[in-house]
């Protein structure tokens, strides 16, 4: 999953408070490529059988106890058989005392050595959900992501559709911007997409004829959000007589964004179309679509029609 990026080791001691303990070289150098996370275990008796080195190591009361139980032949042994493989760091939880032989295996062996405060369970959630997200497989795409009703809505379209324009007006009608013109998507699980801004334009906004403005600083801090998971894709496109568009909305249409299927819909544009009221409609819709009610199945129980077998239609959203 983390194939092809890494994260500084440095930018994980600053997320999560770590104190080092030993570094064999400076902690930006120091590239960590893996989202998994191990605990030495069976390791430390021998066993090293399907070892990945490229994972981060976390020790607690059991590892350090199975080791202060040895004669220190034995646990230099131990350490040697897991410390030369060389694994990418290890960390020691609940803030416990390292014993100077442990200490002096990691800088024999040059394995970076660092100390939470935080048990091992929470610290294990914690830093495994930051390199997923951290390390996840990303593309960039053209679009304007918000946060509607707590509801993420990745809208896209050609330049000129009125993407940017919905934007502030949801953000006037007290929606939050996560992204104008370029949306960074991130596959931090099989079903989880998260979106976000690239750094150097974020909370920046192009309106035609107006030009850049900076939403944070017109709008507030209440206007803006650092990222938000993609719940929804609305597409939008210049109005075709000759297309038959859904009026019903029984058939389940998605967009297929590295290999997560995502709802979406087509939204066609008219002069006088309140887009803004539409994408707070449709966001609605949508969770209540998640919450099990579907308004357009309703109806065909309420008219006393049989029910219609939807069919999955992929929609292409990146037409520009």
């Amino acid at each position: 999953m983390s194939q092809g990026y890494s994260v500084p080791l440095e930018k994980i001691i600053d997320n999560h408070n770590l104190d080092v303990v030993y570094l064999p070289k400076p902690a930006d150098k120091i590239l960590i490529k893996s989202a998994e996370i191990n605990r030495p275990g069976i390791v430390l008796t021998g066993y090293t059988d399907y070892f990945d080195s490229l994972r981060i190591q976390i020790l607690g009361w059991t590892e350090l106890g199975f080791l202060l139980n040895m004669n220190d032949e034995e646990r230099n042994k131990a350490l040697g058989y897991w410390l030369s493989l060389k694994p990418a760091a290890a960390v020691i939880t609940r803030g416990l005392d390292i014993p100077d032989y442990f200490v002096d295996a990691c800088k024999k062996y040059e394995v970076p050595l660092l100390k939470t405060e935080e048990e091992t369970s929470p610290f294990l959630a914690a830093l495994i959900a930051y390199l997923n997200q951290e390390l996840a497989p990303r593309i960039t795409r053209h679009g304007v992501l918000v946060e509607v009703y707590g509801e993420g809505v990745l809208i896209t379209g050609e330049s000129g559709a009125g993407k940017s324009e919905a934007a502030i007006e949801l953000i006037k009608r007290g929606h939050r911007l996560i992204a104008d013109d370029a949306v960074e998507i991130r596959k931090i699980s099989d079903k989880t997409l998260m979106g976000n801004s690239p750094s150097n334009i974020r909370h920046f906004i192009e309106l035609r004829g107006i030009g850049i403005i900076d939403a944070r600083r017109i709008f507030g801090m209440g206007a803006v959000k650092p990222s938000e998971k993609i719940d929804m894709v609305i597409q939008l496109e210049a109005w075709d007589s000759t297309k038959a568009y859904d009026r019903l909305g029984l058939d389940n249409e998605y967009a297929n964004i590295l290999n997560v299927k995502v709802p979406a819909i087509t939204v066609p544009i008219t002069p006088g179309r309140n887009l803004a009221v539409i994408v707070e409609t449709a966001a609605m819709n949508n969770r209540q679509k998640k919450m099990g009610y579907n308004a357009a199945k309703d109806l065909m129980h309420s008219l006393g029609m049989e029910d219609i077998k939807p069919e999955d239609k992929e929609v292409d959203i990146w037409q520009e």
